[in-house]
């Protein structure tokens, strides 16, 4: 389930990212920002499975 987790937000962040380029090429401000909120949802999303890592590995020692 982490895998599926951490590829589902690395897509998020690829997918802000391209929208956020996208945006700017056509000068579309609404795009933009949902660009970069695509992307902060992705970060979120990829922060929290790494802390779900730390906390496995220090419970396992």
């Amino acid at each position: 389930m982490a895998k599926q987790q951490k590829a589902k937000a690395k897509a998020e962040q690829a997918k802000g990212k391209a929208k956020e380029a996208a945006g700017r090429a056509v000068g579309n401000e609404g795009l933009t920002a949902e660009g970069k909120m695509e992307q902060a949802k992705g970060d979120a999303r990829q922060a929290k499975e790494k802390t779900k890592d730390v906390t496995k590995d220090v419970f396992r020692h």
